[in-house]
């Protein structure tokens, strides 16, 4: 027993001390073993006291080394009499282990909370008046909108006031979710319903109460509200009394770009901020919100932080000192504990705290009455100001099927994983409805649960979930989960005269309306209703927000079967439902359906014969069947019959035209080509009914329609769902009674062109046009085009191979390409082919590679629908790409070799795979093998995989340029191929069929699996999902081999068909038609010419149509330029398949009309004319369309030159590209530069930006590729090149995210800088691309070093870390190199600390040191000194300052000097004289001695210097506790032990003896002693000094009594210190001390309370002071102070109140009216100041009247408005002119704020005065004066004239 509890003290000394010293353990080993086994007796619990003396003796125990041996037979009697001392039998010892236990941290419950506690929270959800803010562990209070700060409620309360509801400040503007906050509990209740009422508020006054101006320290991170708006900054309102907090605009800068979206600060906007320094002893404080300061504050020791003033929020360097099943404890700030609960615990480093590891935390909450600490260690915590994510995927209200039990934490609850792989909980009583008697059986961890999602938890980043069975099962958690229309169970819960209350749910209630309790109006409703009774009720209208449910209890309307209305979309035309009239009008009713949803109707549609008086027929309430005539969703507007269905239906009210007029009207508004979006309705067997938006008109979306490619159509069909809005579908056709809609990508894209037929006569033989195969007959196809054209392709037209059956080849609702080949005008039929080598246009690469991308694409439709809203299989099916890697098992092999896989990740599905993607190994159920996925069948929910070693491997081919490579067909799909690059598992898609005509193959050209086959690559062509795609090259379609064909049948046709025109001949024809790039001519003899748009006109401007200057039937005449051969299928295909007419071309130019004729040669290859262009050369093309699957333009340049213009050489305005296809409209004329022809050698390459080529300097646009973070973008250029634009280039002006707003996909505009093989360097500078606007450059371009020199300030981005320095970049080419020894002041050891600290990519200022041109070297310079930036380290990492560092290393060589002769002089005196003679030989002469005494006291100084900056190690600030009652001569060290308290610590004290002191070292610390002495002396003598303590205060009142300033220091001294109660008592013995014949000292003592009252007292306080101070003083002085105090403060209700108070006490003091106006004036309010000078005459004797004005004037000329102080002055001058005093102070104002002509005009009139010569005299003195000052010598001697003139006058009046 006894080894038992040795041991197990052992183990506990172990696990606590961790880390510590020998001499740490043994003490803690003692404390532990006094715990457990008390000396007997009854046990005491251990006082304050004594807690704190045994942590001082563990503190100062000597370290193992100076320890004393132990006698171990004293130590084993030791521990024998202490174990027979505290023996107790097994039932105590049991009993006393258990209490022993650490208990688990308990939740946060309500009934924890207490007014008071401060919380940090995060914003959940934002209304008009109040913010929902989220609470550690999932609680939720709320912030009115008067609990943000006093200057919101202030503002708010002005503008209503002054009636500007317009304007008010909105709470969505300051605020958004996610925001965390700090926040205080202001009130705990409960609701009506008796829920927890949980009021929180953020009002710095309440957050920030516990901190004084004296306790701001810089680097404190506090929070605060914007308090009002300056020219300059802002004012903000951090809480604390007589502190300015001023944030000046410059560093709100980055907030306000990054955060506020740009916006100005708003008052009551909350901010986090820095404070950067504090003057005036908190007086003054400056703030910094940027991001880098903000996220980087730390609290440390020297910011006086404690459990009295700590504020949730803070971020803290801890300690773990304890790991418990359910939490960790820390220790913080020199011994504060805090606990972390497993929930906050960081979800990346669970599982691996240990006792002593250092950790980051942030202080989450601190309660009050038990003063405990809580903190998180969640990483966004630990980043103060950044926003906290919305928690989770899953919506509130969501079953989740398989959640896995992560953890069972015993008495909390249940911590699950979802298959998203984020976190939910559950607390212990959401587990079961029952109790459970073995939860840790049941939650094993691995085992899975069904759940619902009830709440989110926004501070522990996780959903709370419960597994309550009547949770999972009831219909409604929210307000939000309820529906309009919806049917509902619930119980009577009270009967009130509005209506009957019902519970649906514990937390959802519901209102019945009197008029809703049935169809008819019930006067007693208490006799069909009871409390209890359970009703059926159908909801009327839901308002989440306000929480408000209204239901309906109308028998029809609870039973009605009839579709719900339940929004205006829903309202379709034709539709008909329920509803209840709300009002009844003369011109007809109001009818209101389900959510609100309100429609008129009229008078004549209330019946079939309208009633004269509608409101006798209907009453509000009525229920009535209504159908649906009109509706406009945009505007909310609904048109109603109550007519039969069968008379109201489709058409307009008052209307009675017939079905066929009522199609018409229909089909006009949609015509064949319009582009709509759809909602689907229903979904029939063959197709969708959709409505069309925003008319809801009814349509029909068939499936064949949906597709281009057959197997798509039926998985969309299966796919969509009721309600799915889909866009951009294209009316194809008008129907008996319905309009047909079509989806098909190249049926939209063909129309979107504008060369569609709409009519047989525009059909033109040789036409290609895309339709879609209407019907299959045995004898060919009929294909159906757009506006109901009908062609057929024979049979032997259908294909290029020989076609066996019809219908191998096509199905219905196929999309074809089919080309005219013959017209039959009479019988109005068309003849058609559908041979690719016919329809194709010869680049079979580009139109597979478009069809398979098209068909990837619609792949990529489906699976965001699937994911989104299908089951949990159905959605991991859709997750599931191609070339994904999955880990499975084997579930069965079948005979035939195909194996089928189960697995985590396909849980639900069928996994496959055939006997050829087995491989060589033998494969057996259960196995365990990595497979690869290769196709994802959506319909049939199937995974076709391969466990081949080859696709296994990772192995990628680097693709450069087109490549023809070999692959292997690993898979083969209707419509695509999955194959494999030889020689690794590089995966790439490639077509099946390369035409949309291409549909049939032979067997022996059916792909297979193992296949090898050519394809052909682009490294930089598209991919989908990072596959490439591939293009296969099909076999040329050779026509049958006719050249022995006899030439005599060609001939014999030839006469009949062919003209007889030539080259140069003259016509005359009328135009037959017009199309938008050429005109057909009707000539002579049956002839059709053709005339291109480059032939119409002889000058073309830009953006024209040549073909509109035409009109059908106009007569032209032209000349003959060419021929043109063209198919004709008038004679049988069989026997004339190679027959063409030669179409002449024709010009219409005159130029060409008036020329000769001149032979054209006809022989010249096409190739040969396209090489003739040059590159660089202008031409002019004519649009003929834009290819929105290819992203081109496609021109004509003459009817037999066409090109393409690629999407970035169209414009050089990237926002115009949008929507390229709007841009250009077919035919119109644009300017274009050859680049060259294409790679065809049948098109040309242009380009509409003048560029032809990538050269240094040319701007174009480019689209950016990819975002390469820290580093720069990658940009897709023209002409297949890729450009790179590093950090330094993406901007004129730096910033601290450069990456911002540049998405991949997006277009920008770019400037070419650098050439290279492989990449082009790019710009995206403002000033590069737009050279043309000179815009002004922040940071220049650094082109060379020749650019740089010595002592340059410039900024840059942190590039890389190297083994000698850091690399800045500096532009694209240059980069700077900074040694680590000018990165930082602070001394590292470990460069390991630059890259963890300083992010690449990070924007930084640098100072150039010096330039090598040659080795082309910068060597720069990060200190802040050369920067004037802050230092790149935080001051948070605790690293000493180099210069610190140095002295440190210097003292550490003199210690080791100090103790070698320490241990010198402790040797014999024999070993000392050896070597003493040894050093002499050596050749010491002694001087070494001085040396080392004088070492000896500049060490002792030096440490004295270096003990404020030493790290602070917790556990040794003790020691200044014993410092309390020191006297001076104890002013030396200590360094002796202290004595403990216990009875072992003494007698381990008692074998200690104390260490020796040398000589020196007696009397070194003897003169240290003296001289402190001496220094304290001084210092008390001195009169200059100022006092420092109580006593130095209480010593000069005893000599200066009445002094009322030494008393007002004392009480200032106290409020330093946040000892407000000291300085009420120092105030109070000032006014008993003070003489009573000293009143105006007393009343500065009254004035000092008064203001410690406002300031730091409630508004009982002041009021009680106040009346107290006007007992014994001035009333009038009193309340005039008192003003002030009020004014200062800036409480100006307050002040108002006063001195309306003080109006009515003190109406005949002229004081207290001026100093009212001189209030109002200050606030801005004059027209007040004017009521109150009217006021004031009424009230003042009239003998004051002329000074009151006088005095308002005054007031109004420097505080208001001036014009009218002028005008005051006039009208009283103009009753009292000979009061020169007036005048006097008229002319001065006047000189202050006037101007010279005033003045000067002014002086004049004051001259000209009739009064005695005397006040004359002083005028003219005045005038003379200031025309000397202001005037120049001419307007002083004029001045001089009339003062002699007015001499005169008097002398001549006197003389007569």
């Amino acid at each position: 027993m006894r080894v038992r509890v040795s041991g197990s003290i052992g183990w506990a000394a172990r696990s606590i001390s961790g880390g510590r010293s020998h001499g740490d353990v043994h003490a803690l080993t003692v404390a532990a073993m006094d715990e457990d086994f008390p000396r007997g007796g009854i046990q005491r619990k251990p006082t304050a006291g004594k807690n704190k003396n045994e942590e001082q003796d563990n503190l100062f125990q000597l370290s193992g080394s100076e320890h004393r041996t132990k006698n171990p037979k004293v130590e084993q009697r030791k521990k024998e009499i202490n174990n027979e001392k505290t023996k107790k039998p097994r039932e105590l010892q049991g009993r006393a282990s258990r209490e022993k236990q650490p208990k688990e941290e308990g939740i946060l419950t309500f009934k924890k909370l207490n007014v008071g506690t401060l919380l940090l929270g995060c914003v959940k959800e934002v209304t008009d008046f109040e913010l929902a803010i989220g609470l550690p562990h999932g609680l939720t209070g709320y912030v009115s909108l008067t609990g943000i700060c006093d200057a919101l409620t202030q503002s708010l309360s002005e503008q209503v006031n002054e009636d500007l509801s317009e304007d008010l400040t909105a709470l969505p503007d300051l605020y958004s979710p996610g925001m965390v906050v700090r926040c205080v509990i202001s009130q705990l209740g409960a609701t009506k319903t008796n829920r927890h009422s949980l009021k929180l508020s953020i009002n710095p006054k309440e957050v920030n109460a516990a901190l004084s101006a004296g306790t701001l320290r810089a680097g404190m991170l506090l929070s605060g509200c914007v308090s009002s708006v300056e020219d300059h900054g802002y004012l903000v309102d951090i809480g604390v009394k007589i502190t300015k907090a001023f944030l000046s605009q410059q560093k709100a800068q980055e907030y306000i770009k990054n955060r506020n979206q740009g916006l100005p600060l708003r008052v009551g906007q909350y901010l986090n901020f820095l404070l950067e320094s504090v003057k005036d002893n908190g007086r003054f404080v400056q703030l910094s919100v940027r991001s880098t300061d903000v996220a980087t504050a730390m609290a440390t020791d020297d910011q006086n932080w404690g459990l009295c003033n700590l504020l949730p929020g803070l971020v803290v360097n801890a300690e773990v000192q304890k790991v418990n099943p359910h939490s960790l404890v820390l220790q913080f700030l020199s011994g504060v504990l805090g606990t972390v609960d497993f929930r906050h615990l960081d979800p990346q480093k669970i599982g691996t705290y240990h006792t002593g590891q250092k950790v980051k935390a942030c202080v989450l909450y601190v309660q009050p009455d038990s003063k405990s600490v809580h903190l998180t260690l969640r990483p966004i915590f630990l980043q103060p100001g950044a926003l906290v994510r919305q928690p989770g995927r899953q919506s509130i209200g969501e079953v989740l099927e398989q959640c896995t039990v992560l953890c069972y934490h015993k008495g909390a609850g249940v911590t699950f994983r979802l298959e998203d792989g984020s976190f939910a909980y559950s607390r212990v009583f959401h587990l079961s409805d029952t109790k459970m008697t073995s939860a840790a059986n049941v939650f094993r961890k691995g085992t899975k649960h069904r759940c619902r999602v009830i709440d989110y938890a926004p501070m522990e980043q996780m959903a709370l979930v419960s597994l309550k069975k009547t949770i999972i099962e009831a219909p409604f958690l929210r307000y939000h989960d309820i529906l309009p229309g919806q049917m509902i169970e619930g119980k009577v819960a009270s009967l009130e005269k509005f209506g009957v209350l019902v519970k649906v749910t514990d937390h959802i209630r519901g209102l019945v309306p009197r008029t809703h309790l049935a169809d008819v109006p019930l006067k007693h409703p208490e006799k069909m209703y009871s409390v209890g009774d359970k009703i059926k009720c159908r909801v009327l209208r839901v308002n989440a927000e306000t929480k408000k449910v209204t239901l309906t209890r109308k028998k029809t309307l609870v039973k009605s079967k009839l579709p719900v209305i339940s929004c205006y979309s829903e309202a379709v035309p034709g539709q008909t439902a329920h509803g209840y009239i709300v009002c009844v009008k003369p011109f007809g009713c109001i009818v209101c359906f389900y959510g609100d949803v309100r429609g008129l109707v009229p008078r004549h549609e209330l019946s079939v014969e309208p009633p004269p008086f509608p409101e006798k027929v209907f009453y509000v309430g009525q229920v009535v069947k209504a159908t649906v005539l009109k509706c406009n969703p945009n505007q909310e507007k609904l048109l109603l019959s109550l007519k039969p269905h069968c008379d109201a239906i489709g058409r307009e009210p008052g209307t009675r035209a017939d079905d066929a007029a009522q199609e018409r009207e229909g089909a006009a508004g949609y015509p064949t080509g319009k582009i709509v979006d759809v909602k689907v309705l229903a979904k029939a067997k063959d197709g969708l009914e959709v409505s069309i938006l925003p008319e809801q008109v009814a349509a029909f979306l068939p499936t064949t329609h949906l597709s281009d490619h057959v197997s798509n159509c039926r998985l969309l069909a299966e796919r969509l769902r009721v309600g799915d809005v889909i866009s951009g579908v294209m009316c194809w056709s008008q129907a008996i009674n319905r309009i047909i809609l079509s989806r098909k990508p190249a049926l939209l894209a063909f129309v979107e062109q504008g060369v569609v037929a709409k009519d047989f006569t525009e059909l033109q033989v040789g036409m290609v046009m895309t339709g879609m195969v209407k019907n299959i007959m045995p004898y060919g196809v009929f294909v159906e085009f757009a506006h109901g054209l009908v062609g057929l392709a024979p049979k032997a037209a259908m294909s290029d191979k020989f076609v066996t059956n019809t219908v191998d080849h096509f199905v219905m609702g196929q999309t074809v390409v089919a080309m005219v080949t013959n017209l039959d005008e009479e019988k109005r039929r068309a003849l058609l082919t559908l041979k690719v080598s016919d329809c194709g246009s010869g680049d079979a690469d580009r139109e597979s590679l478009a069809l398979l991308s098209q068909y990837l694409m619609e792949l990529d439709f489906i699976r965001s629908f699937m994911g989104r809203r299908d089951s949990p299989v159905v959605a991991n099916l859709s997750r599931l790409v191609i070339g994904q890697r999955l880990e499975l098992t084997v579930d069965a092999v079948k005979t035939d070799g195909t194996m089928h896989f189960t697995g985590k990740d396909v849980a639900g599905l069928t996994v496959t795979a055939s006997r050829y993607h087995q491989g060589e190994a033998p494969v057996s159920p259960g196995q365990q093998l990595a497979a690869v996925v290769l196709f994802v069948d959506l319909l049939s929910s199937t995974v076709y995989v391969s466990v081949r070693p080859e696709l296994l491997c990772a192995r990628v081919k680097k693709l450069k340029g087109v490549s023809q490579q070999s692959a292997v067909v690993q898979f083969v799909a209707s419509d695509v191929a999955v194959a494999s690059l030889c020689g690794s598992s590089q995966l790439t898609f490639t077509p099946v069929a390369s035409h949309l005509n291409d549909t049939f193959h032979f067997d022996s050209e059916k792909l297979s699996e193992g296949q090898t086959v050519s394809v052909k690559l682009k490294a930089s062509g598209k991919e989908h999902q990072g596959i490439p795609l591939s293009s296969r090259g099909p076999s040329k379609h050779r026509r049958p081999n006719q050249d022995h064909e006899p030439l005599e049948a060609v001939e014999e046709a030839a006469p009949e068909l062919q003209h007889t025109l030539c080259v140069g001949d003259i016509v005359s024809g009328t135009v037959k038609s017009v199309r938008p790039t050429s005109l057909f001519i009707a000539l002579p003899g049956g002839v059709t010419g053709f005339v291109h748009a480059s032939e119409i006109l002889e000058r073309v401007s830009d953006g024209t149509v040549p073909t509109s200057s035409q009109k059908v039937g106009n007569t032209v005449t032209a000349k003959v330029i060419g021929g043109k051969e063209t198919k004709s299928h008038k004679f049988l295909p069989i026997t004339h398949s190679r027959f063409t007419v030669n179409k002449p071309v024709l010009t219409l130019r005159p130029s060409k009309l008036s020329e000769k004729h001149a032979a054209v040669p006809q022989d010249e290859e096409l190739v040969d004319r396209l090489r003739a262009f040059k590159r660089g050369q202008v031409l002019t093309c004519y649009v003929y369309r834009y290819y929105s699957a290819k992203q081109c333009l496609d021109v004509e340049v003459t009817h037999d030159i066409h090109g393409n213009v690629e999407q970035l050489l169209l414009t050089l305005n990237h926002k115009c590209m949008k929507h390229p296809e709007r841009m250009f409209q077919p035919g119109q004329a644009l300017t274009a530069t050859v680049i060259s022809p294409d790679s065809t050698g049948t098109r040309l390459c242009l380009s509409l930006t003048g560029l032809c080529s990538l050269d240094e300097g040319a701007v174009t646009l480019g689209t950016i590729k990819k975002v390469l973070p820290s580093i720069g973008v990658l940009v897709s250029l023209p002409f297949g090149k890729t450009g790179r634009a590093g950090l330094c280039d993406l901007a004129d002006s730096y910033s601290e995210s450069p990456l911002e707003g540049l998405v991949q996909g997006s277009l920008i505009r770019c400037c070419v800088i650098s050439k290279d093989k492989n990449q082009l360097g790019i710009s995206l500078r403002k000033s590069r691309v737009y050279p043309e606007k000179k815009l002004p450059v922040c940071d220049p371009e650094i082109t060379s070093i020749k650019d740089l020199w010595k002592g340059a300030i410039l900024r840059g981005y942190i590039k890389d870390f190297g083994e000698l320095g850091v690399f800045v970049s500096l532009s694209a080419t240059l980069t700077g190199h900074v040694q680590y020894q000018h990165v930082t002041d602070y001394s590292v050891n470990d460069n390991r600390l630059y890259q963890e600290n300083i992010p690449k990519g990070k924007l930084v200022t640098v100072k150039v040191l010096s330039t090598k041109d040659q080795a082309g070297y910068v060597g720069l310079s990060l200190l802040p000194q050369d920067t004037r930036k802050p230092d790149l380290l935080p001051a948070s990492l605790g690293l000493l300052c180099k210069e610190l560092n140095e002295t440190k290393m210097e003292v550490a060589k003199a210690g080791k000097r100090k103790r070698r002769d320490s241990e010198r002089e402790q040797l014999p005196p024999k070993k000392l004289k050896t070597q003493k003679k040894q050093r002499l030989e050596e050749g010491d002469c002694g001087l070494e001695v001085y040396c080392r005494e004088a070492d000896e006291e500049s060490d002792a100084d030096i440490e004295q210097q270096l003990s404020p900056v030493k790290p602070k190690v917790p556990r040794l600030q003790l020691s200044t506790s014993f410092a309390w009652g020191a006297s001076l001569n104890t002013i030396a060290p200590v360094t002796k032990g202290h004595k403990d308290m216990s009875s072992d610590s003494e007698e381990e004290q008692s074998t200690d003896t104390e260490p020796r002191l040398s000589r020196r070292e007696k009397e070194a610390s003897k003169r240290r002693a003296e001289k402190e002495l001496a220094r304290v002396e001084q210092q008390l003598t001195d009169p200059a000094r100022h006092p420092q303590t109580a006593d130095d205060f209480d010593r000069l009142v005893l000599g200066s009594p009445n002094s009322s300033i030494i008393w007002m220091q004392y009480m200032v001294f106290h409020l330093h210190a946040t000892e407000i109660e000291k300085a009420r008592a120092v105030a109070e013995r000032a006014l008993k001390t003070i003489s009573f014949r000293e009143e105006q000292e007393k009343l500065n003592i009254w004035v000092a309370l008064l203001n410690l009252e406002n300031l730091y007292g409630t508004e009982e306080s002041l009021t009680k002071v106040f009346e107290r101070a006007v007992q014994y003083n001035d009333p009038l002085k009193v309340f005039q102070q008192l003003a002030s105090v009020y004014t200062r403060s800036e409480k100006y209700k307050q002040a108002d109140a006063l001195y309306n108070t003080m109006l009515k006490r003190f109406r005949q003091e002229s004081a207290v009216w001026l100093s009212y106006a001189t209030f109002l004036l200050k606030q801005g309010r004059g027209e007040g100041s004017r009521a109150l000078l009217e006021r004031a005459l009424k009230c003042l004797p009239k003998k004051e009247h002329v000074d009151v004005i006088t005095k308002f004037a005054q007031l109004e000329f420097r505080l208001g408005d001036r014009e009218r102080a002028k005008a005051m002055f006039e009208s009283t001058l103009s009753s009292y002119p000979k009061r020169t005093d007036l005048w006097s102070i008229y002319i001065d104002l006047v000189v202050k704020y006037g101007s010279q002509e005033e003045v000067r005009h002014l002086l004049d009139r004051a001259v000209h005065l009739k009064a005695a010569p005397k006040k004359i005299k002083f005028f003219f003195k005045r005038y003379l004066a200031y025309e000397k000052e202001h005037g120049s010598a001419e307007r002083v001697q004029a001045v001089k004239e009339m003062a002699l003139a007015y001499v005169d006058s008097r002398t001549s009046l006197e003389g007569s």
